[in-house]
């Protein structure tokens, strides 16, 4: 039955939520230099306007997620992204995993930052959400999924998988629904991906909140006083979009397998680059609050960091890096209209600007290297050197499409080793961005003249060395840049503490700046280690080649690991035990063996009792819930100390992108253990290949040869049970039982001769270790022999990859320290403001 009720019903809303963005603008708009008397109405009016709206957005999300939750695959959206055996955290995934369901929750996060604008900035209210609230409307018609005059306008999350698709089904029949959806992209099957975009758009939304200041200051002529009030929002900015992008970042780590957290990819870029001049852009910020010197810098880095995050948004969502990026979505029209959206708001900045560029108060005194202001601008200027230097190779894509346009052929093309690129560049920037922070903060907190210079900066300096001198000769650092690197993340860490020592006396609230920039420190001395002198633990020592058309990287970097047969690697051992499979209910993952299939691939039947630390979690002939998308593959590592834990490198058979592998990660206080599988055999869900069936007709006692290993048949003899067969009286059960010498220790097969309801079965033993599967054919009872078949196949293996990751664990506490002293800034300047 077709569920088109809830649809319209959700489309209503949509179409009802534009409308009020729009009328509560123009309202605001209204309300902004009228005589309070007006004033007052029309404030009213936007109130009531901006209220409607919110509601109507919480009805739009209510109706998707209804769809979703109720698996209404008629409609596009929840076909495309959910499935009926979801759990509920991803079907949340879901929601946002499209590009409509990630418009709607930018534009849920607008509407409850909009509910604390309007309360907590009143005076400000009218103009501020006048431009908020025209933000909001261009989100709004990203989702209207309606055609005027043959233009479309906005992609509709509640359009219908016969109106989204041509597919002849829907010609025969026009009300066909699919039994099942399309389902969550396995590599999105991820608990960070359920935090990591909710945060990462609530940072887009709180960008607009400054922006909106700023624009509404130089409306009113109030050129400066807008500063205080968008600090906060700025930090909070800053602190959110930052976490999100570290979450992102922790998600590439443990999910894609190219060996690190950060890949320069241009959706990543696109999202690195606005934050760094949005962090430019509060440093100025502070230097405007305590003088007028680098307003004009200020307005610009507002403004930029907003029309940055809406070019990322024209990069990730328009369709135009096209194969550029793993990350990227694909085009649904949008492009146009991302495009004007980004030039109506670039158009109108340009215009006020202007306008207002001759009136902008500046600093008549001169600014010299003992001026706080100094280092602020020039750490500033630094930082958004940073994101130019990333943003012009990232944007080629769009050079191209431009000069395409144009008529003009282009061979520009992005760097080939991107990371090489990149670094190079970026690594020099942080030095600089670390002495920067170190320096500036004696110039900002103790007023440092040229008498005081030496006296304030010896100490630091001299610890400094002292420290780097330790870590050099302990970490056998030895490349001149990356000892250049330490130098400055040591001599950031000391001299912020130094500075965060001072502050803590006096008030904790000030140590905010000090804190993340202690952070950064910490988070560049982890990049330095944990990248630089990241090792390759499983080197091919056996000088053979697995096979010719693998890459070098695997034939060089790479042990093979056959099933239960150990390896010594680096004076570890490794052992590859089996497949195994995640089930819901149960803490860790269960071995293939031990499961049973049944005719649906999401359902299976426990062979023998599974428990995990002595608690028995399945009983024999319990049916589990599984999740057969992923493949753990179990490696007991055992150290040289004789330390052991287990390994589970994950592979997903995904059909649109092939096999794909995930990292396994063994945290250590002083490193992670990395390892990946770069090949498998047999892959998930395929068949075995066997050899034709060789026979044999051997006597008690008789040896025979099984795929070049000795085999002796041992015994015959009669059972009356037989797993998952019922036997009636009359039914007869014969199991052999062979011993096969192994290279590493003997192996029982017990194939099993059946005569059930007088129809002859064989039940063959597939002994995994050995690739072998034999079958008890027929009883000669007048020779007194026995015939077994033999088929072989090739044995299990994995081919896999082990890294070190040394002092990883820098790099993610000083990503926390770094959003601990954004959080704390907060706190101060929002108190600033309450006062």
């Amino acid at each position: 039955m077709m569920h088109t009720t809830i649809g319209n019903v959700g489309h209503f809303l949509v179409i009802s939520s534009f409308v009020a963005s729009l009328l509560a603008t123009y309202a605001y708009y209204r309300a902004t230099g009228v005589p309070s008397i007006k004033k007052r109405g029309w404030l009213q009016y936007a109130r009531v306007s901006f209220y409607f709206h919110g509601i109507t957005v919480i009805g739009i999300i209510a109706t998707l997620f209804y769809i979703i939750y109720n698996h209404y695959f008629e409609y596009h959206y929840a076909w495309s992204h959910a499935s009926r055996h979801l759990p509920i955290y991803y079907m949340i995934s879901c929601f946002w995993e499209g590009q409509e369901g990630s418009f709607l929750l930018w534009i849920f996060w607008h509407v409850l930052v909009g509910i604390i604008l309007i309360r907590a900035h009143q005076a400000w209210e009218a103009p501020v959400m006048a431009v908020f609230m025209l933000v909001q409307s261009f989100l709004s018609s990203m989702i209207l999924g309606v055609i005027i005059a043959h233009v479309k306008i906005g992609s509709s999350p509640f359009l219908l998988l016969r109106e989204a698709m041509n597919d002849p089904i829907f010609q025969a029949d026009p009300n066909f629904v699919p039994q099942d959806g399309a389902g969550l992209n396995p590599l999105l099957q991820n608990y960070w991906m359920v935090i990591h975009p909710p945060t990462l758009f609530l940072g887009f939304a709180l960008i607009s909140v400054p922006f909106s200041f700023c624009v509404a200051g130089l409306w009113q002529q109030r050129y400066k006083a807008w500063i205080k009030p968008a600090l906060p929002w700025a930090l909070l900015a800053a602190m959110m979009l930052g976490l999100g992008i570290i979450m992102g970042a922790y998600w590439a780590y443990e999910t894609l397998s190219f060996g690190g957290y950060w890949s320069w990819d241009p959706v990543e870029n696109a999202v690195y680059v606005p934050w760094l001049v949005l962090v430019a852009s509060i440093h100025t910020m502070m230097a405007v609050r305590r003088s007028n010197t680098g307003l004009k810098t200020t307005v610009i880095l507002v403004i930029g960091t907003f029309l940055l995050t809406l070019y990322a948004t024209f990069l990730t969502r328009s369709g135009v890096l096209g194969n550029t990026s793993v990350h990227s979505f694909t085009d649904l029209g949008l492009s146009g209209q991302l495009l004007i959206y980004l030039l109506t708001f670039a158009g109108m900045a340009v215009c006020l600007v202007s306008k207002a560029w001759k009136h902008l108060p500046t600093s008549k005194k001169e600014l010299t290297a003992y001026a706080p202001e100094f280092w602020i601008l020039i750490g500033a200027t630094t930082l958004c050197m940073m994101g130019l230097q990333v943003l012009v190779p990232t944007s080629i894509a769009v050079y191209n499409a431009l000069l395409k346009l144009l008529g003009i052929s282009s061979n520009l093309a992005p760097p080939v080793d991107q990371e090489a690129f990149y670094t190079k560049y970026q690594l020099w920037f942080a030095v600089a961005v670390a002495i920067f922070s170190g320096t500036g903060q004696f110039f900002w907190w103790q007023r440092i003249d040229r008498s005081k210079l030496e006296k304030s900066l010896t100490g630091p300096l001299l610890i400094t060395m002292l420290l780097a001198v330790v870590i050099i000769i302990t970490m056998q650092v030895n490349k001149p840049t990356y000892i250049v690197l330490l130098i400055a993340g040591v001599y950031a860490f000391v001299a912020n503490s130094k500075i965060l020592i001072h502050l803590a006396k006096s008030n904790y609230k000030l140590s905010g700046g000090a804190i993340a920039h202690m952070g950064v420190a910490i988070m560049l001395m982890g990049i330095l280690f944990s990248a630089g002198y990241s090792k390759v633990l499983s080197r091919n020592m056996t000088g053979l080649l697995y096979a010719k058309e693998f890459p070098d990287e695997v034939n060089n970097e790479n042990v093979l690991l056959w099933l239960n047969e150990p390896l010594q690697m680096d004076n570890h051992e490794l052992r590859y035990v089996g497949q195994c499979i995640e089930a819901k209910a149960f803490p860790s993952y269960i071995p293939k063996k031990l499961l049973q299939p049944t005719g649906d691939p999401y359902k299976v039947i426990a062979r023998e009792a599974i428990s995990y630390h002595d608690k028995v979690y399945f009983t024999k002939g319990d049916t589990l819930t599984i999740h057969p998308e992923n493949a753990y593959y179990k490696i007991i590592y055992t150290e040289k100390k004789g330390k052991q834990f287990a390994l589970y490198p994950r592979v997903q058979a995904n059909p649109a992108m092939g096999l794909i592998a995930s990292p396994t990660i063994h945290i250590q206080w002083n490193r992670d253990l990395y390892a990946y599988a770069s090949d498998i055999h047999p892959k998930p869900a395929q068949e075995r290949t066997w050899s034709e069936l060789e026979t044999f007709e051997v006597k008690l006692g008789e040896t025979f040869f099984v795929n070049d290993y000795v085999a002796v048949l041992e015994s015959v003899e009669k059972i009356d049970v037989v797993e998952e067969v019922g036997l009636a009286p009359h039914d007869i059960a014969v199991r052999a039982n062979i011993k096969i010498a192994g290279k590493r220790g003997s192996y029982w097969a017990q194939p099993i001769y059946l005569i059930k309801d007088k129809m002859l079965g064989r039940i063959p033993f597939f002994v995994e270790d050995l690739g072998v599967k034999l079958s008890f054919l027929h009883i000669y009872p007048e020779k007194d022999t026995f015939a077994l078949g033999v088929n072989t196949t090739q044995k299990d293996y994995i081919i896999l990859k082990v890294m070190e990751k040394p002092w990883i664990s820098l790099f993610w506490s000083g990503s926390m320290m770094l959003v601990i002293g954004f959080g704390i800034a907060v706190y101060r300047r929002y108190s600033e403001l309450q006062k």
